[in-house]
């Protein structure tokens, strides 16, 4: 797709599409800010660790599917692919070094706003994409920071290709996909994610469980002073709201997933939003599910979010363009920040 459109194509077509967003705005719901949590696969882990870094005075939890540990790639994409591929040459200390460095400059939040935090971790033992050791290297990254190791659930046992585990949605479980990176893994990922992030007491969803909530496409480039396709992202995005949470009288947490890479509407359609697990979880417990949208470019080939440095140098920073325009949607949805 680059070859055939070029800077210059995609600019056009950023521009174009920019003028011709359709999609209605993004509400704002009564949420309860002090339940604000995030979680990705992949690329979309990756995004996941720095928002929750950058933002740890806000968000209180953080769930990563197959993602390396913050700041891993050193800003470059074959230094993302050595962390991807061997974990063993990856300095714990040094990332642990540089968030510190980083709130002294204030360029990520005060590193303290993540000791009481939940994280939970998974790594497939059978992932061909991203090694297995990396998850055992987020949770010495986290446990730097965060005071009690209970508070950190890692899943590092269970045979899984690189993917989101779902309970009952996608491929075989085993088997990597060229198709949506859900697999069928008997276990509900997205529970796993949220119960921990929530206290451990959510209501566990069934194969029947009703959808009585809707899921609504909004428009992303409200969030930005230039076309969304400059900094990778798509102009539609989805949000969930529970059924209880369309009543605004009625509060709610606020829960962000972010897809991987191939995983974005671009690539596969509504399947991510749809049967990924969240929006059951958030309809029988009250969390909105925020599901921003990436697309490729020519410096994102892959619909991936920004873990190197594609969007500029400061990306990993309160700085970076997709973080703040993701710290956008999140303030929109609770009314504030």
């Amino acid at each position: 797709m680059s070859g055939k459109w070029g800077i210059t194509g995609y600019v056009v077509l950023s521009v174009i599409t920019w003028g011709l967003a359709t999609d209605p705005p993004l509400e704002t719901y009564n949420v309860d800010r002090s339940g604000l949590s995030v979680s990705g696969v992949s690329s979309g882990a990756i995004m996941a660790s720095q928002l929750h870094v950058i933002y740890s005075s806000k968000i209180m939890g953080v769930g990563l599917v197959a993602g390396v540990p913050f700041a891993c790639s050193g800003g470059s994409l074959a230094g993302l692919s050595t962390c991807m591929k061997v974990p063993s040459l990856e300095s714990v200390a040094t990332f642990t070094a540089l968030v510190t460095t980083g709130a002294f400059f204030g360029n990520v939040d005060a590193t303290y706003h993540m000791r009481h935090d939940k994280v939970f971790i998974f790594s497939g033992q059978q992932d061909s994409v991203v090694h297995p050791d990396n998850g055992p290297n987020i949770a010495r990254f986290y446990e730097h920071f965060i005071h009690d190791s209970h508070n950190i659930k890692k899943v590092f046992n269970l045979q899984t290709e690189h993917c989101m585990p779902t309970e009952n949605f996608g491929g075989s479980c085993t088997v990597l996909s060229d198709t949506n990176y859900l697999n069928n893994c008997g276990y509900n990922g997205a529970f796993e994610i949220l119960n921990f992030i929530y206290g451990g007491h959510l209501v566990r969803p069934s194969s029947n469980t009703a959808l009585s909530g809707e899921l609504r496409k909004f428009n992303q480039a409200e969030f930005f002073t230039a076309p969304p396709l400059t900094y990778s992202f798509d102009t539609t995005g989805y949000i969930y709201i529970p059924s209880r949470c369309r009543d605004k009288s009625h509060k709610c947490k606020l829960h962000v997933a972010l897809h991987g890479c191939k995983m974005g509407r671009h690539y596969i359609n509504e399947d991510y939003v749809r049967h990924g697990g969240y929006n059951e979880v958030g309809e029988l417990n009250d969390v909105i599910i925020l599901y921003p949208q990436v697309v490729p470019i020519p410096l994102n080939p892959y619909g991936c979010w920004d873990g190197y440095g594609y969007t500029g140098a400061m990306f990993a920073t309160n700085k970076g363009f997709q973080e703040e325009g993701i710290r956008r949607m999140m303030r929109q949805v609770m009314g504030g920040w």
